[in-house]
């Protein structure tokens, strides 16, 4: 009943306007994972507004009878700006109305330079109007003016998305291409990126993959591990009401509940890509993964509410004209002894 609800209040967002048979997805198993994914589509994708990447949304990943991923909102109103609390229930801007592994570049190209009415671009999304005066916000939906050539090719185990884009009016253009991969004969997740600029202009920005774990429904609390290989700093201390900073893990001392959101920003980490690297578990339900990325971090976020904990891993994003940068995220799910 909770999915449905937040299908309909999807439709009527803007975030799909088609009943859920109809919206755009890939399966992908290879016999011990299975993987749905939404399909980028300007028309009919579940997920049409400016803030994350339209491809390689992962909605559901089960392995061995447990669920990785799903929906931490109960509603979409187009009205909220990012999300919010109201009363019993949290609800999504159309922005960040979104679940799973889900790419983000945070800076958008040509923004700044744009007049009023003009264009920019949003890697992963398309050609944005820029509407107004002010700084870029992330959470607020723009005009899609052009969402680029998207083409799509599925296999029994992966999928592979590129996007092909041009702005005439500002000198950027690139090929981005991404591929949701899972590893033959075992429990792993391997998302590869690459992005080829074919502008005349650098581009500069930053990615991040928004890990939205939501296992198996349960929401952060005392079962959570969540462990890092370096031992944690932060210039901004945590609510110790909620977690606590203990060397190179974050421990919470409650379950999440109500309005309570635990945020930490986890600084201590070196220029060696291992530093990357997540473990998330919830002894409770029996199941982990761990993240691995192959590019060093630049800043990394934990964030979490009630209904979900995420990791934000930033990389720098820097590519010259006629130049490629790849990247590649590793995630291993696996279970463990509930109550271990």
């Amino acid at each position: 009943m909770r999915t449905r609800t937040v299908l309909i209040a999807a439709l009527l967002a803007g975030c799909a306007n088609l009943p859920a048979a109809d919206i755009p997805e890939a399966r992908i198993s290879n016999g011990q994972i299975t993987a749905k994914i939404y399909l980028p589509d300007a028309k009919n994708g579940f997920y049409r507004s400016t803030r994350f990447d339209w491809s390689g949304a992962v909605y559901s990943l089960q392995y061995r009878g447990h669920e990785f991923y799903g929906s931490w909102y109960d509603r979409v109103d187009p009205a909220v700006i990012n999300w919010v609390h109201q009363g019993p229930e949290i609800v999504a801007g159309p922005c960040s109305a979104l679940w799973g592994p889900v790419n983000e570049f945070e800076a958008p190209l040509g923004f700044n330079e744009a007049k009023v009415g003009g264009t920019f671009i949003k890697i992963g999304v398309g050609v944005l109007r820029k509407a107004a005066e002010g700084r870029y916000n992330k959470y607020q939906p723009y005009e899609v003016l052009d969402p680029g050539k998207w083409s799509v090719k599925q296999n029994g185990d992966s999928v592979e998305f590129i996007q092909e884009l041009t702005d005439a009016t500002g000198g950027y253009a690139y090929v981005y291409r991404k591929v949701v991969r899972l590893a033959s004969g075992e429990p792993v997740m391997e998302i590869d990126h690459s992005l080829k600029n074919t502008g005349k202009l650098a581009i500069h920005s930053s990615v991040y993959n928004h890990h939205f774990m939501v296992m198996d429904k349960q929401g952060p609390g005392p079962d959570n591990t969540f462990r890092v290989p370096f031992q944690i700093q932060s210039s901004r201390p945590p609510n110790k009401e909620l977690v606590e900073v203990r060397g190179n893990e974050v421990i919470y001392v409650k379950p999440l509940a109500g309005q309570d959101e635990a945020s930490v920003f986890l600084q201590g980490f070196g220029k060696e890509p291992n530093d990357s690297d997540v473990v998330i578990e919830n002894r409770k339900v029996g199941a982990g993964v761990k993240l691995t990325s192959d590019r060093p971090l630049i800043r990394s976020l934990l964030w979490s509410i009630r209904t979900v904990l995420a990791v934000e891993p930033y990389i720098a994003v820097n590519v010259e004209p006629g130049a490629e940068f790849t990247w590649k995220d590793t995630l291993d799910y696996y279970t463990i002894p509930a109550g271990k």
